[in-house]
């Protein structure tokens, strides 16, 4: 019996560094077993294998690495007998099939385009039963479909589709409790009540309707904000106490593409008992899933890069944005390329630990608002607006339009100065976009 199963399960990169003293003979490589598999280890040796599953073991033949040959009857009892009731892991499907075969369960017609169910209220079965749906602020089989669908691609056990982002970013800060309270903390020698908010430890390099709605409207409901650099995790730590309740994020940041490190605030938080909400608007779930790296809730502006069609187009938005930053950061008139693709970006490493792109949006510095403001003006290729996430590509500079609210004297001590622009990378062709960028960068002042 041949099978070339075992070249697509195992994992045969482990340097012969990492080799326990008895696999370093010459003809060993070692292979990576499926935990799912419950085996304890695998050893690949030139000709024979020998696999330790369970309470049972056995050896058998193979030619290759990739194709095993078994040429006894026994050695088939024993197969059988080691992988009875042993249930093995399906390899999961890439986010593009996950998407273009997403089983949808809510249709009894079995539609290959999920119907759009157009109606504000739904006819009930009789004056003392309900259905299913009532009224479409409630519940609608459309809207079903899609939270349905986005849980499954950020791994959630659920999503809520909101009329914008901002509105489901206030749904999570309403969370928190308003106003002050007491706080009861134990010692050996007496119990003292202390008299706190609750409060919000949040990055200070976000989007400028998330910093509109901490800095101005939060704060009036008697909930304390705490504005962090989330890249110092020093800083993060000090600011995270019993009276936090939920540390907000992104990564990267916007506009200054700075990264921060999820799974470690994650931790940070949870040791505090407080929620992680992850703003994923840039990277989207084809690119990275906070959810699995230890966050609570991550949200989406589906204006972005969702209703962009991220998943077919995420390849050509990356492969264009990486040669563009590319471009950017060895151009004489900029002096600065705020992208994680690039080798020299301080969180490059990170990034990629916990994101499988750099993403479409990027941002830099020219040293000089005139020409800065000049580049965004003389653009053919890329459309002035305040958002980003589109296939078409646009340009911003965030200082006067997405983080105008924000003090300027906040915004400098942020780093985040006026000449900054930030372009959000869609699907022309790279050599166009770079050629146009070019011509209004040489022709500026």
């Amino acid at each position: 019996m041949a099978s070339s199963l075992w070249g697509s399960s195992f994992s045969l990169k482990t340097p012969s560094s990492s080799l326990p003293a008895d696999l370093k003979e010459q003809g060993f490589v070692n292979g990576k077993f499926p935990a799912s598999w419950g085996c304890k280890s695998l050893v690949i040796a030139k000709g024979s294998a020998l696999l330790k599953a369970k309470k049972c073991e056995f050896q058998l033949n193979c030619s290759t690495v990739d194709q095993m040959d078994v040429s006894t009857s026994a050695s088939d009892d024993a197969v059988a007998e080691c992988f009875d009731g042993m249930k093995v892991k399906e390899k999961e499907p890439s986010i593009s099939t996950m998407v273009l075969n997403f089983d949808n369960k809510f249709d009894p017609f079995g539609a290959l385009s999920t119907p759009l169910y157009q109606t504000a209220t739904f006819k009930q079965p009789s004056a003392s039963e309900n259905g299913p749906y009532d009224y479409t602020r409630s519940g609608n089989p459309t809207r079903l479909v899609l939270e349905s669908l986005l849980a499954e691609l950020d791994k959630a056990d659920r999503a809520f589709c909101f009329t914008s982002g901002m509105a489901a970013l206030a749904a999570v800060a309403h969370l928190i409790g308003t106003g002050a309270h007491f706080t009861l903390f134990e010692s050996l020698f007496s119990n003292v009540y202390v008299y706190s908010c609750e409060e919000i430890v949040a990055g200070d390099d976000i989007y400028g309707g998330s910093d509109r709605l901490l800095s101005q409207v939060i704060p009036k409901a008697g909930v304390v904000v705490k504005r962090v650099n989330t890249t110092d995790l020093d800083e993060v730590a000090s600011a995270i106490g019993q009276s936090t309740k939920l540390v907000w994020l992104e990564s990267p940041t916007n506009p200054r593409q700075q990264i921060s490190d999820i799974r470690k605030i994650a931790e940070m938080a949870h040791a505090h008992g407080a929620l992680v909400l992850v703003d994923n608007s840039i990277m989207s779930p084809v690119l990275s899933q906070p959810l699995e790296l230890g966050a609570d809730i991550v949200m989406h502006s589906a204006t972005k890069f969702i209703a962009g069609h991220s998943d077919v187009m995420a390849g050509v938005l990356a492969e264009n944005a990486q040669k563009i930053a590319e471009f950017l950061s060895a151009h004489p008139k900029v002096k600065k390329v705020n992208y994680a693709g690039l080798p020299d970006h301080p969180g490059r490493s990170l990034h990629f630990s916990q994101a499988k792109g750099a993403g479409s949006v990027i941002s830099f510095l020219t040293g000089s608002l005139a020409l800065s403001k000049h580049v965004v003006e003389t653009t053919k290729y890329f459309s002035i607006t305040v958002s980003f996430g589109s296939v078409k590509s646009l340009i911003s500079l965030p200082c006067f339009m997405s983080h105008a609210s924000i003090p300027a004297a906040v915004r400098e001590a942020r780093g985040l100065t006026e000449d900054l622009v930030r372009i959000s990378v869609g699907i022309e062709d790279a050599n166009d976009l770079i050629s146009d960028l070019d011509n209004a960068l040489r022709t500026g002042p």
